[in-house]
């Protein structure tokens, strides 16, 4: 897409690092919270011709609360809400307790970005998840989560995470008919996508509708809302797909679809 002017503004919730996770002591800024945007990210943004603004968080436990008018001036003045993706939700968010110590999640960015979405999607403006993105959607508008696949969800096995491959690690899905991803692309019911994830929707969402299912186990891959204008959510990583390899998923309509809505929702203002 070329670059139009003037350029659409993607807010993009940030990823949080915590200098108090079992880490080796380097010292320096990594004794700080620091809240991070993944360069990858950025460049998916920037190869629609759009300028992404990370939004710093906006929660009383993170650092530097801004508090809600401020969360509202973010949301009037950028045209979209990308969530990145990045640490597992905290069971809590959803009513439930981690069934190990290791999956309790990130309970301070979960508020922070129910708070943003809350924000956008009240504004009007389009909101894209990736990855813990889209599972954050579910779970924000009443949704529930497999806390670990393998554990949860026997037939998944360990299709969706490969440590070693990371995003390297593929599997097919299968849209549904008649769906947004379907219009998108009518010529590819099945496709290709990189796999990063041990959590996934469990209970999808009132008001969603299902867009996509893994292939071989049937997890849900892809949710679309009814009820809005554009919110939407996909598992995989349209950011780490090898540009030009033919058997991968192209994400370029997707991502102009998502940036379609956003300057349309400004042209409304």
């Amino acid at each position: 897409m070329p670059h139009q002017s003037p350029h659409l503004l993607i807010g993009v919730s940030a990823r949080i690092y915590y200098p108090n996770f079992p880490v080796l002591d380097l010292g320096g800024v990594w004794t700080r919270t620091l809240h991070y945007l993944e360069q990858s990210v950025a460049q998916w943004v920037m190869r629609g011709g759009a300028l992404p603004v990370m939004v710093p968080a906006v929660e009383a436990q993170s650092l530097g609360p801004i508090g809600r008018i401020e969360r509202e001036h973010f949301a009037q003045a950028l045209d979209g809400l990308l969530l990145q993706g990045g640490n597992d939700l905290s069971p809590a968010t959803y009513g439930e307790r981690a069934l190990r110590p290791e999956w309790e999640g990130d309970a301070v960015r979960d508020r922070y970005e129910l708070a943003l979405v809350n924000e956008f999607v009240k504004a009007g403006k389009p909101v894209f998840g990736i990855c813990r993105g889209m599972q954050l959607l579910n779970v924000a508008f009443g949704g529930t989560l497999y806390q670990d696949l393998p554990t949860q969800l026997p037939q998944a096995g360990h299709l969706h995470l490969a440590e070693a491959a990371y995003d390297r690690n593929f599997h097919e899905l299968e849209m549904a008919e008649g769906g947004w991803l379907a219009g998108l692309y009518p010529r590819e019911r099945r496709c290709r996508v990189n796999s990063i994830h041990h959590q996934g929707v469990k209970e999808l969402a009132p008001g969603f509708r299902v867009e996509a299912r893994s292939l071989q186990d049937g997890l849900v891959e892809a949710i679309w809302s009814a009820r809005h204008r554009f919110v939407a959510g996909v598992q995989w990583h349209p950011e780490f797909h090898p540009k030009g390899e033919a058997a991968v998923f192209d994400d370029t309509p997707m991502l102009h679809d998502f940036l379609r809505a956003c300057r349309a929702a400004r042209q409304a203002r």
